[in-house]
């Protein structure tokens, strides 16, 4: 229940933020609603991977701060790649 509430969050925090919207679509890996559950969300290796490199371990939840922080320097890098 807590992990729902925490994806609930954080789904609602980039629903909020329409400028993170094509850096979320980037993310989010082709064929997704084939796996169940059908959620846009990226393949839980790299998430992994990204909350033990924030956190020092893949235990915890993404604080919706930090999940936003990271969006926003995506969107920075991205746009400086260009």
């Amino acid at each position: 229940m807590a992990s729902r509430l925490v994806s609930y969050r954080a789904a609602m925090g980039v629903v909020a933020r329409p400028h993170l919207w094509p850096v979320v679509v980037r993310l989010v890996p082709t064929g997704w609603w084939r796996r169940w559950p059908p959620l846009p969300l990226p393949p839980a290796d790299y998430a992994k991977f990204r909350t033990e490199t924030m956190y020092g371990d893949s235990g915890g939840p993404l604080d919706l701060t930090d999940l936003i922080a990271y969006l926003e320097w995506c969107r920075r890098m991205g746009s400086a790649a260009r």
